[in-house]
């Protein structure tokens, strides 16, 4: 009887042990961030073919898209946009928005267009003055006015670098002017790309202004002459560390894979399937927080 208690016993610590290292592996095993793709990435087909090349794009895997103002014959009508991207099983993520859209008298029915779509987050992609001395305060004004406005809509306004962001300004660059001098919940949209272009580390600025990366552009830029190839995975590149940070200190909900040079041979839809099957296999491989 005492050496049956004794197995029963072990048995049941065993299977506590076992359950208790399942569940911290759980823990320990990162939640994937879903992969979007910025429609500049192929505006010559999708000007050709909108609804195709949605389709061609949702038949890669991505499960959302970043509008970048093309949208077909939706043009007036996001309520049947929003409907064929559910049909393909894919939702809008965020969309690239120029600022006169979100400053001007044109703003209401700006946002009532994407809040209908399922956007959240519009992002402005570019404006000179973000790299400018005496104008970038300017810049930062008016954006943090956009992003309150935008609240009205229960949405964000968030920015979206390119590489002259990270020119040096006041000690740092002007990208920490515009991240320091906007509120905890304006988005970054750090573009890797530019960012690894302009010599200086995403990881670093993710770290640095932990919970804001919302979505990244996942991408590569090359020099002029450089041998690097413009395909994701096909540099050695340790996107899994840069992916990981972002799961840990970013609150990243999206990777936006950007396809915005295409290598001799490959059309811009076959350059976006390479690069989309290599990040899938590096999610693949490196999806475990160590």
């Amino acid at each position: 009887m005492i050496k049956i208690k004794f197995v029963l016993l072990t048995t049941l610590l065993f299977s506590a042990l076992c359950f208790f290292c399942a569940s911290k592996s759980q823990a320990n095993t990162a939640i994937p961030i879903p992969i979007g793709v910025q429609l500049w990435s192929v505006r010559d087909t999708l000007k050709n073919d909108f609804d195709g090349t949605l389709q061609a794009l949702a038949n890669m895997g991505f499960t959302g898209v970043e509008f970048a103002g093309h949208f077909g014959n939706y043009d007036n009508n996001p309520s049947a946009l929003k409907k064929r991207l559910t049909e393909l099983g894919l939702v809008a993520t965020s969309a690239h928005i120029g600022f006169d859209d979100i400053t001007s008298s044109k703003a209401a029915n700006t946002f009532l267009f994407y809040k209908t779509l399922g956007i959240e987050v519009l992002i402005v992609p570019w404006d000179k003055r973000a790299w400018d001395t005496q104008k970038v305060p300017e810049l930062v004004a008016q954006l943090n006015e956009a992003h309150q406005l935008a609240k009205r809509f229960d949405m964000q306004i968030g920015y979206h670098n390119h590489e002259k962001e990270f020119n040096d300004y006041q000690g740092e660059t002007f990208w920490d002017y515009i991240a320091q001098n906007t509120p905890a919940d304006f988005p970054l949209q750090l573009d890797v790309g530019w960012v690894n272009y302009a010599g200086k580390s995403p990881i670093d600025y993710v770290k640095k202004y932990a919970g804001r990366t919302y979505s990244t552009h996942i991408k590569i830029r090359t020099h002029e002459g450089d041998r690097l190839s413009p395909i994701i995975g096909e540099n050695n590149y340790p996107w899994h560390r840069l992916i990981q940070t972002m799961q840990k200190y970013g609150a990243t909900q999206w990777l936006i894979l950007e396809q915005e040079e295409y290598p001799k041979g490959l059309s811009s839809l076959q350059s976006v399937a390479r690069s989309k099957a290599n990040l899938d296999n590096i999610l693949a491989d490196k999806y475990v927080n160590k």
